[in-house]
């Protein structure tokens, strides 16, 4: 039972705390920008070494070093993109006129140097972890990435809830390419795929012959994939998400 709910656990107060500090340090004054880009590049660093200390071990020491430098290294992207640092090439609201390709076409030239960096930090992870035992790290960047772009693209295509009030004052822009509608048809596939992928993920998890190492590996992604799934949930169902952060947005008043 250990082995399900201290990494749950764990899982859960990272997810919400660190969601929280950088919805606070991105709603903070522009002065404080390049101090806060310095230590999350700082701390992107650690997670870097961290990984490829981590990556030949197969500890449950180690698996929660793979998750927790996984992390670190994805809050640089967060940080860099939310302070306006590294998104794109363009930076005004959507015309108004555009729909289609041409809506999505510009709306990639938002987030364009956003994905590159994505692309680059996901070759750097799988890198240190390639042909190693302990791949937590990689799993971990692959869960965040692949449902980070399903919420892009849900979000564009439509949901009830748009989270525009986690975006600072300078990135208010991206809201014009945001769409407001109860449903769109890729949110439940996005749900029902994602949950066929989690289910193998605990039963690995829970296996009578999983070690300790593999136990908590497999329970530390299995519940950020979890959490994932939930905040896909949260994009369509009436509840006020923004109420988990509250503490986060104090910043921006």
């Amino acid at each position: 039972m250990t082995s399900f709910v201290l990494p749950l656990a764990f899982t859960l107060f990272v997810w919400w705390f660190s969601t929280g500090l950088i919805l606070y340090l991105d709603g903070l004054p522009r002065s404080t920008f390049k101090w806060t880009f310095a230590g999350a590049s700082a701390t992107c660093v650690l997670g870097f070494f961290g990984l490829a200390a981590s990556a030949s071990q197969t500890t449950v020491a180690s698996a929660y070093c793979g998750f927790t430098c996984a992390l670190l290294i994805w809050a640089w992207q967060e940080v860099a993109f939310l302070l306006g640092y590294v998104t794109g090439p363009r930076r005004i609201a959507c015309d108004a006129s555009a729909t289609g390709w041409t809506r999505a076409g510009i709306a990639l030239q938002t987030i364009l140097h956003h994905e590159f960096a994505l692309l680059l930090l996901a070759i750097g992870v799988l890198g240190l972890t390639w042909n190693q035992p302990n791949r937590t790290g990689w799993w971990t960047f692959a869960v965040l990435w692949a449902m980070r772009q399903s919420a892009k693209l849900n979000v564009f295509l439509g949901v009830r809830n748009l989270g525009e009030n986690f975006l600072p004052s300078h990135l208010h822009y991206l809201k014009s390419y945001f769409t407001r509608k109860p449903m769109n048809p890729l949110l439940p596939i996005s749900v029902v795929v994602s949950a066929a992928i989690v289910v193998p993920i605990w039963q690995a998890a829970g296996a009578p012959a999983a070690s300790g190492f593999e136990a908590t590996s497999f329970s530390l992604v299995g519940s950020l994939l979890s959490l994932a799934i939930l905040e896909h949930l949260l994009l369509v169902l009436p509840l006020p998400s923004e109420a988990l952060w509250k503490w986060g947005l104090r910043s921006r008043h």
